[in-house]
């Protein structure tokens, strides 16, 4: 069974200024997701989800309609504050959205067969798509998920600060916890952050980091569930919570649930977290072009 391909498109893009989701970085006009799904078809994958929110859906489809629909089968879901999850009657007032792992969750109806979960303002490379791909094909089970890892050094921006998910991992290279670290960002030869009590401290530019690429069995998503309606009951007056992917993966690990293995990957991440960024990444889509990894027109 091929699997599926997750995107997650609903977020606000505030820091950025606008809907970085759709916007054009390659040299024919194509967004950063595109070169995704480019890759996952490569990769052999069979279908794409987007997550995105309603008001956002002309746009979506005025950017994509048609492009790759005689490639990879393609479906979109939405997530809003509301969305309705079974064992939850009544949504707490909110403005902020629920987090990644609701954005995963509103997919659960769309999806029966192993996945891949990633950011649609994220570029991960050619080379992780197979990796995360032949391990679902070959080795997912409802105890056995995986995720791929980033070099640190390979994944900061030049112009501003940036929140990742530092990976610990045992002798066998299975994953026992992510630590999330905020405002992290290159400071001379050093890598550093902040920690909970808003204190320097030093990152290792080596340690593995998660970008939000997953790779997960189908039945992820009925512990995500039961996990978001404690959550929500736990939270109905904390308007700012947010459920995050991390989440429920350290649940599993620490439970027994599921053991991750981490699948390291030394390809160099691009992204729009920033306005600034945007020149950066279109440098590096016309260096790739330049040297025949993609081809100037990707859907031509």
């Amino acid at each position: 069974m091929k699997p599926t391909l997750l995107i997650l498109a609903a977020g606000m893009g505030s820091r950025y200024g606008g809907l970085k989701q759709v916007d054009s970085v390659g040299p024919s006009g194509e967004a950063i997701i595109e070169y995704s799904i480019y890759d996952a078809i490569r990769a052999g994958f069979g279908k794409v989800v987007f997550v995105i929110r309603e008001s956002i859906e002309e746009a979506f489809k005025e950017k994509f309609a048609n492009k790759f629909d005689d490639k990879i089968e393609v479906a979109y879901v939405f997530q809003e504050f509301e969305t309705p999850i079974k064992g939850i009657e009544h949504f707490p007032p909110r403005e902020k959205p629920w987090g990644t792992g609701h954005a995963v969750l509103v997919a659960q109806n769309a999806i029966q067969e192993p996945f891949v979960v990633i950011n649609a303002d994220d570029y991960y490379g050619e080379e992780a798509f197979k990796t995360i791909a032949d391990f679902l094909r070959t080795q997912s089970r409802p105890d056995h998920n995986a995720m791929v890892g980033f070099v640190l050094k390979n994944t900061l921006s030049d112009n501003g600060t940036v929140s990742r998910g530092v990976c610990e991992m045992d002798e066998n290279g299975y994953l026992t916890d992510v630590v999330e670290r905020l405002k992290v960002e290159k400071s001379g030869n050093t890598v550093r952050c902040q920690t909970e009590e808003g204190e320097p401290m030093e990152l290792d530019e080596n340690s593995l980091v998660s970008m939000n690429l997953w790779g997960f069995h189908p039945d992820v998503f009925e512990t995500i569930r039961k996990m978001f309606v404690d959550f929500v009951a736990d939270n109905q007056d904390n308007p700012r919570a947010e459920f995050y992917i991390p989440l429920v993966v350290n649940h599993q690990i620490k439970t027994g649930e599921s053991k991750y293995k981490v699948l390291s990957s030394d390809e160099v991440w691009y992204g729009v977290t920033y306005k600034e960024d945007k020149e950066t990444v279109q440098q590096a889509f016309a260096k790739f072009v330049e040297a025949g990894k993609y081809p100037p027109n990707l859907w031509a």
